[in-house]
């Protein structure tokens, strides 16, 4: 177990390494570039292999015991420790993070994006990969700081290298916007260390009863400094606004993983790192976190249906961007309860966040292969893009995962969001329940306005009239305005005021299927059985809450 916790979080470096060294004349196939794509399938492959196994093995009567432990000393000096275990919390994000990034790399294989080397392209991937699996497996201040700031390089060049319109603008707000935060957070890790006298996670949660060597006037500066560094990754209004730039110009597996794994470092931070470490801090600031948080959701949902009306020009990317905003806002909303309903309730969303919203990206991605453009109105025209009709399994899937976005119950997006509420219904004695009451409320709100632009985006994009959308007339060259090549076939001469129909559209293809089925089996498994997973976190928070016993 501890061999396979290493292997997890160190074979993407080796093979960010061996990716950037030349392929063996019998591996690089009839195309060269397939040869270092078709290796990042197989180490991505073999991490979520190990991972799996790791979960297999793991002692389910116990998840909220430490795990797979390693403990080797780095920086005896400081006191710096390579302390590695996971538990019934951190094993299903590092399960989820290792599924996606496969299913990254597969879909990569078959449609990489444009932009400069394929081996670049593998290589910050694995980098990426192994900052986020580091991010939820080690157990030391320093090391978690480390791995944090691990994945922002590599995805500052997925945007800027492989992205799309304005893609200089968002990597650089993107690596401004999360430097700062992290600053300021490294800031509140070396107070706790300095004050404590030791930077190991597993320590400082079993110490913060009444003899914490933590005051409490260390522990409000502490949780500021750090919140700040985690609301900014989290994303938590107003801290947000990074995200949809970041989104929208991103390349389809960047964004998968932008969404998927790493805002999910973000509230991690607050569950591992201030909950148990400073719970008098983080019990002060707790309503001020539900507070925002809420303000978010129904903020997010907003967002979202300005820019799914008729005329506003909205882009679909851009939307699911802000409709995380939303569903982020639930897991911080049940993180602010402290409460063991609200926590589960965060774990949970957090979970079933990664897995709707990547499958969204997925698709939207794919969306804008086959008509060019992921522009609202240019997509839906007057009648609707008519998926349905066009590309049935497509737009299938498409409104499969709007629904459980939504938070269909049966489906994933369910149960994180119904927790959180309910832990804001009564929350850990102390807290203002009026308060409380009032962010429940918002937060219900919000799943009204989530319904409503989701079904909105349904409308538009999957039903329409197929004959018409086909060869209807209803869009011409004087009129489309200026276009992205491949947006819409040309029917007829490009003279001003010449009809445009749209393009015939492929259905789903093999590679898609293989990409996308896992996402949506697990988004079913986990709306019909939730106990799979409360299972594991549930007895990890009752610890995490009591102190750490």
């Amino acid at each position: 177990m501890q061999l396979l916790l290493a292997a997890v979080v160190v074979l993407p470096l080796l093979g960010a390494v061996a990716a950037l060294l030349p392929a063996p004349p019998g591996l690089k196939g009839r195309d060269p570039d397939q040869a270092v794509l078709r290796h990042g399938v197989t180490v991505t492959g073999v991490v979520l292999a190990a991972a799996i196994a790791l979960a297999a093995g793991f002692d389910h009567d116990h998840p909220a015991r430490m795990q797979a432990t390693t403990d080797i000393s780095w920086i005896q000096a400081l006191g710096i420790r390579i302390h590695l275990g996971i538990d019934g919390i951190s094993l299903p994000l590092l399960v989820m993070t290792a599924l996606l990034t496969f299913l990254c790399a597969l879909y990569s294989y078959f449609h990489l994006p444009a932009g400069p080397s394929p081996k670049a392209f593998v290589a910050l991937l694995l980098v990426l990969e192994a900052g986020t699996l580091a991010t939820f497996a080690v157990l030391d201040l320093v090391l978690f700081f480390l791995a944090f700031e691990m994945v922002l390089i590599p995805m500052y060049f997925l945007i800027a290298r492989w992205g799309g319109a304005q893609r200089q603008y968002a990597a650089w707000k993107f690596i401004l916007y999360t430097l700062l935060g992290s600053v300021v957070m490294l800031l509140g890790l070396l107070l706790i260390g300095l004050k404590s006298g030791t930077f190991d996670m597993v320590a400082l949660a079993t110490d913060n009863g009444p003899k914490s060597q933590l005051s409490h006037t260390v522990q409000l500066l502490a949780v500021l400094a750090i919140g700040i560094g985690l609301a900014v990754k989290a994303p938590m209004w107003p801290l947000h606004s990074w995200l949809p730039d970041a989104h929208t110009a991103a390349p389809t597996v960047g964004s998968v993983l932008l969404a998927g794994v790493m805002l999910k470092m973000g509230t991690y931070g607050f569950v591992r790192i201030a909950l148990p470490i400073a719970p008098d801090g983080m019990h002060t600031f707790a309503p001020y976190l539900a507070a925002f948080a809420a303000v978010g959701i129904v903020y997010g949902s907003l967002a979202c249906l300005a820019l799914a009306r008729r005329g506003a020009k909205g882009d679909l990317k851009r939307l699911i961007a802000y409709s995380s905003v939303g569903h982020m806002g639930f897991v911080l909303l049940g993180i602010a309860t402290m409460t063991p309903t609200g926590l589960n309730g965060a774990l949970f969303a957090n979970i079933a966040h990664g897995l709707i919203t990547g499958l969204l990206f997925f698709l939207v991605g794919a969306l804008k292969d086959r008509y060019g453009t992921t522009d609202l109105d240019r997509l839906a025209g007057r009648t609707g893009a008519a998926l349905y009709g066009r590309a049935p399994r497509f737009g299938g899937l498409l409104a499969f995962g709007a629904i459980a976005s939504l938070g269909l119950p049966g489906l994933a997006g369910f149960w994180g969001e119904m927790l959180a509420m309910f832990g804001a219904f009564r929350p850990a004695e102390g807290l203002s329940r009026p308060a409380f009451l009032t962010f429940m409320a918002l937060a219900g709100l919000g799943t009204l306005l989530t319904a409503a632009y989701l079904l909105i985006v349904v409308r538009r994009v999957c039903m329409g009239s197929k004959e018409t959308a086909e060869g209807g007339g209803t869009e011409t060259a004087a009129t489309a305005g200026s276009e992205e090549p491949g947006a819409f076939a040309t029917a007829g001469s490009e003279e001003p005021g010449a009809t445009r129909t749209a393009p015939v559209i492929p259905d789903l293809a093999r590679y898609e299927y293989a990409a996308w089925s896992p996402l949506a089996a697990l988004t079913v498994l986990a709306g019909l059985w939730p106990a799979a997973l409360l299972g594991l976190t549930d007895p990890a928070v009752q610890q995490l809450l009591g102190g750490g016993k």
